[in-house]
């Protein structure tokens, strides 16, 4: 329900990717909370947004440049919104990638309303002319239109009606900081709770006219790695299978059952992740391995396995990034019901020091 990178096909095709595909965009549409009072979660973030707007609608201004730093899928655009709806301003939505150019980011400058807010998903990965335009355009309202070429080119001012930028990025250490002192608000979006997590599916549910009960919720959740739009998509699925296998409604037993068919796992894992884990304890003993070779062991990409598998094993203590390599932790032993080699035994690869076996 709140939601929003750079990923890869492999990352798309899968149902606990926290990127969006073509149907989380259509229904998110009708899903997203239209104020912050229909936000669920992010709390610190909600109530400091909300001082910084309706201070800014008690001045008559313009509210402040606004920076949303954090994972996908946690509510970024969706907040971005809620700013413009709260603002009753329009909103102009773009990203990062899109503009390439210079000349790209003063058309669209240019043909900004007074008080509209422009949303620039994935910020840090705007090409550096542009991200240069676009200091003077939030401090001074003002860009420098360059017409003609070499000695003969002249700089025309152009001045800009206020407005807001909402900046989004997963990776807020890549924002120079010129760039990121410019921003009068800062946000970091943080992982859900389940408590959260199960406040979103039950509204989601509603919206989606499903009926499913309390635990039936707390399953979900529980396997929605802390991010709201997989757990939309996971509630999406779950239904689909209490249509066709069951009565209709989400139990317990039908989410279990029906995320065994989408091979969710009850830390939600995938075939992916546990496919790097079984590779890493069954073949290596639990490392520490190269990740190369981890990743022919897998069958996948290096990059897939760095990118796509290791950051949720990792935030999730199932692995570990060491200068040695990879090595599994004792709960991904434990996760998947395999006992760790004992100390001296052929195959543990020197992790007795990890273990302390």
């Amino acid at each position: 329900m709140n939601w929003d990178d750079e990923s890869t096909a492999e990352d798309e095709a899968r149902i606990v990717a926290s990127a969006a595909d073509g149907e989380d965009t259509a229904v998110e549409a009708a899903l997203r909370p239209k104020d912050l009072g229909e936000f669920v979660g992010q709390e610190k973030v909600r109530q400091q947004l909300d001082l910084v707007l309706k201070a800014a609608k008690q001045r008559g201004a313009t509210a402040d440049h606004v920076l949303l730093s954090g994972a996908p899928g946690l509510g970024k655009t969706t907040l971005s919104m809620i700013i413009a709806a709260e603002m009753g301003a329009p909103i102009r939505i773009t990203s990062g990638p899109a503009i390439q150019h210079a000349g790209d980011l003063a058309a669209i400058l240019s043909s900004l309303q007074e008080g509209e807010v422009l949303f620039l998903d994935e910020i840090h990965r705007m090409s550096r002319p542009a991200e240069e335009m676009l200091y003077m355009a939030m401090e001074d309202f003002r860009v420098d239109v360059i017409v003609g070429k070499g000695p003969g080119a002249t700089a025309i001012p152009l001045e800009l009606p206020p407005f807001t930028l909402v900046g989004a990025t997963t990776r807020a250490g890549l924002l120079p900081p010129p760039l990121r002192d410019r921003f009068g608000f800062t946000g970091h979006m943080e992982f859900y709770v389940p408590e959260e997590l199960e406040r979103v599916i039950h509204r989601s549910a509603r919206l989606l006219d499903v009926e499913i009960d309390i635990a039936g919720a707390a399953e979900i959740a529980g396997r929605s790695r802390g991010t709201p739009r997989i757990a939309n998509r996971l509630l999406r699925r779950v239904r689909d299978y209490a249509q066709v296998r069951a009565d209709g409604v989400i139990t317990r037993g039908v989410a279990e059952t029906a995320l065994q068919v989408y091979e969710v796992d009850a830390r939600g894992l995938d075939r992916l992740d546990r496919g790097v884990l079984e590779a890493l304890l069954k073949l290596f003993g639990g490392g520490p391995v190269g990740l190369s070779t981890l990743a022919v062991a897998v069958g996948e990409e290096r990059e897939t396995v760095e990118e796509v598998a290791e950051p949720f094993l990792v935030r999730e203590g199932l692995l570990a990034r060491t200068p040695r390599g990879r090595v599994a932790t004792p709960a991904a032993w434990a996760h998947l019901g395999l006992v760790p080699p004992q100390h001296g035994a052929s195959g543990s690869s020197g992790q007795q020091g990890l273990f302390g076996a």
